[in-house]
């Protein structure tokens, strides 16, 4: 498997993990060689998968999946309005290939995280077997609509209120997807009870996100898979496999 080859340096990281925690305990990122371009500090995690929207066209699950791609977060919603065009494709296809999937929502700033809430409810089946929903905060600089940078206290105010909904829906507690420049003008400590996914393609997110653990690690935006048509998000899971396995079961019902 890509990315699948333990290393000295892997083996004290897995060493330092907290047992059945899902999140890495504090570290030395230098001592570990986990500085740097952050694809080859990603080389210490074995569990690795993607994330895909209508941008990366017919996928090929199946070829995916052979190629080392353990789980898929897929674009599902966007505001109150839109779903993406690949999306349900995307849904049924990765299921049937074995790769266990997920789905994600981006977040819109001039509309409520219950509303928001309501059409992702609408829209993306309650699977069981899927993987708990993201809820993507970005700033949207560039939007047509919407480039409002809301208060702390109104982002966590509404995106709680989503996460809320969904939960109480799914039965599982939603992840939050987070790039750095949004933690850290908005979110640094907030949000302690929910598990993060970071966004870091130059180092590892531990020398570049203050006081946050992370479950899930985007460490770059052109990666390679096959199946998929140029260049995809690669993710890593922030455990060992053993880590994932009980993960897996407690929140899909399934090991892999």
């Amino acid at each position: 498997m890509r990315f699948g080859r333990f290393t000295r340096a892997s083996g004290l990281l897995a060493a330092l993990m907290i047992a059945g925690g899902c999140t890495t305990a504090r570290l030395d990122t230098q001592e570990l060689g986990l500085t740097g371009f952050a694809a080859e500090a990603a080389h210490h995690y074995p569990i690795h998968g993607v994330d895909v929207s209508k941008y990366q066209g017919s996928i090929d699950w199946v070829s995916a999946r052979a190629d080392g791609t353990a789980f898929a977060f897929l674009k599902a919603t966007e505001g109150g309005d839109r779903v993406d065009d690949r999306f349900m494709d995307n849904w049924v296809a990765a299921r049937a290939a074995g790769v266990p999937r997920g789905a994600y929502h981006f977040w819109y700033h001039c509309r409520s995280g219950e509303s928001q809430a309501d059409w992702f409810i609408r829209n993306v089946p309650r699977d069981p077997a899927a993987l708990p929903p993201v809820i993507d905060i970005e700033w949207t600089p560039f939007s047509p609509t919407c480039t409002k940078r809301p208060s702390r206290e109104d982002i966590v105010k509404e995106v709680m209120a989503m996460s809320d909904k969904l939960e109480a829906w799914y039965g599982k507690r939603p992840i939050l997807y987070v790039p750095i420049d949004v933690h850290r003008e908005r979110l640094v400590g907030a949000f302690p009870n929910h598990k993060f996914w970071l966004r870091a393609v130059r180092d590892h997110p531990k020398n570049v996100y203050e006081d946050r653990d992370f479950l899930f690690w985007q460490y770059t935006e052109s990666g390679t898979v096959a199946g998929i048509k140029g260049p995809v998000d690669r993710n890593a899971f922030s455990g060992t496999r053993e880590d994932w396995q009980r993960w897996m079961g407690a929140h899909t019902g399934a090991g892999s």
